[in-house]
Order: structure tokens, then sequence, then C-alpha cells
């Protein structure tokens, strides 16, 4: 199976593989190497610290070969199309984790792809990301009903797969946004559907940042503006102010709330030096998770 965003796991999916992540945290030198003779090729289109670093040693300490090749040794879709790209490396790996610009890229991979392809991120998307996030909410609150997690900031990539990954789980979701920077529309209408499907959690889009933070149980934020986006920073600058998560909104949420970024973090802007520092951030915890449950990703594709 191919791993692009949330969506296409069941709840029931979902846990497993966060399940599959805890073990493989307190077990780390010694699991069973789910890799065992495999080889996966990593591609980056994009610059990466914490995601190629994550892979590479997951595939590594899963018994794999791990295949890292960045942006100047390979184009997708110009020297060579997605198409023959993917049909060639799948004679060659056993899995693909691809890191692009654009997700429609990953969707063509994928379609001609007899191997699985796991979306490292996109500009749709992160799922990884978000089951790494979803891992460390699982670590700190011991379940996900009825908890209230506030995404505050640009509607991007991060918070279409939290939105997913939310739903799934069963969280009340608030995202704050300005206006204008709402997340993708498709995304929100998928989540609707999984929220309908299990009948649990809830979807409430709003461009209040007291309304999302208020009693949430998790604050959340990224960047605002990412790498290789288009935003008008200067508007960007006016805008956003009002949704930095700082020690005043801070006071609007739970007395145990957990701060959560994905980094890397523009201290200062979305997020203050003292909330990322502070007692209730979990951002560490938030990345060192990375690896262990992309091993829970690896195991649920290859043993599931």
């Amino acid at each position: 199976m191919h791993l692009l965003d949330l969506d296409c796991l069941s709840r029931e999916d979902v846990l497993k593989i966060i399940d599959y992540g805890i073990y493989f945290k307190k077990n780390r030198r010694k699991h069973e190497k789910v890799l065992d003779g495999k080889s996966v090729a990593i591609l980056f289109e994009k610059p990466s610290t914490r995601t190629r670093m994550s892979f590479d040693i997951a595939v590594y300490e899963l018994g794999g070969h791990p295949l890292i090749m960045n942006q100047n040794e390979i184009h997708l879709g110009k020297k060579e199309s997605i198409k023959d790209t993917a049909r060639v490396m799948s004679r060659y790996v056993d899995a693909i984790v691809a890191r692009v610009y654009r997700h429609r890229d990953l969707e063509e991979m994928a379609k001609y792809s007899s191997v699985p392809v796991i979306n490292a991120l996109s500009d749709l998307a992160h799922p990884c990301q978000i089951l790494a996030d979803l891992m460390t909410i699982k670590e700190y609150k011991g379940k996900f009903k009825g908890l209230k997690i506030a995404y505050l900031g640009d509607g991007n990539n991060v918070c279409n797969s939290l939105i997913l990954g939310s739903a799934l789980v069963g969280m009340d979701i608030y995202v704050g946004t300005p206006k204008g920077y709402e997340p993708n529309a498709q995304v929100v209408l998928k989540a609707k559907e999984i929220i309908e499907e299990y009948g649990e959690g809830s979807l409430t889009l709003t461009n209040d940042p007291i309304d999302a933070a208020k009693d949430a149980d998790i604050l959340y934020t990224d960047v605002w503006v990412s790498m290789g986006d288009e935003k008008n920073k200067e508007e960007v600058l006016k805008v956003f102010p009002p949704f930095q998560i700082n020690n005043k909104l801070l006071e609007y949420a739970k007395d145990d709330v957990i701060v959560m970024h994905c980094l890397p973090a523009n201290r200062g802007l979305e997020i203050t030096d003292d909330v990322i520092d502070g007692e209730h951030s979990v951002v560490y915890d938030e990345a060192e998770n990375r690896l262990h449950v992309q091993k829970g990703v690896f195991k649920f594709i290859f043993k599931a």
C-alpha cells in the first residue's frame, strides 16, 4: 500500500502504527528487523534535517539499506518522466520515500510504482509528521477522545494532515487562521466525512485565535511562510501576529496544555522563545518520535 496522506488509513490503522511506534521507542535496540534484506530509496526535492535523519536511521535500525538521493541527483519529471522513474526504481528497491514540492507528483509516482510510496512531505500533506504528533499526544495525554487540539497559523500541509489525523482518532480540532489562509477545502470535506463515519470528534474553523485556544488540551503551530512558499511576506507579518503562541495566548488554554511545533521554528514569529522552551513544550519529544513512528509505518506496510 502507499501512504500519501492519512485518509488512506482507518482509525485502526493509525492506532496500530502509533502502538508500533511506542514499542519501537521502548525497544530501540531490541526489536525485529522489519526491513532485513530490503532497500529503501529516500528522495529529497526539498532539503530536510529531521525527515532525512529519521528515515535514514529508521531504515538502518530496521535492518534495511537506505539510499538517499537529494535534489541535485534526482529531478522528478524533468530529466526523466515520473512514470519512468517510478517504474525503474520499483525494480531496484522495496519502497520509495519522497519529499517533494508537488503532491500530484507523488500521486503519479504511486500510480506507476509497484512498491510502496511514502509521503515524506508535499505541498498538500505531511502524514508521517502527524503520526509522530499523535504518538506524542498519546504519550502525554493517554487518550484522544475528548481532547481539544488547537492549530494556530497557516492552513498549510501540516495543518491539512493534522485535521485528518485528529478526525481519525476522534479528537476535537479547532483550526485558527487569518482570513484567506484556511486549510484545503477538500481535506476539510474528507475530515467531516471521517467524523461522521466514526461518530466522534469535531472540526471547527475560525479566524479568532482566542476562540481556537480557549480550553485547549494541545496547542499546535507551524511556520507562517514555508520554504518555497509564494506568500507575500509583508502581508503575512501584518495578519499573523495575533495567532502567535505566546504566554498571553497560553492563558486561554488548560493548565496542563502541551505545546507542539513540527520544527524548524521561526522563534519570535509563530512561537516565542519562552513558550517553545517552557514547561508546556513537547517539541523535542515530538521530533524524536518521527524516528519511532516511521519504523511503525514500515512495520505496518510490510508486516500488517
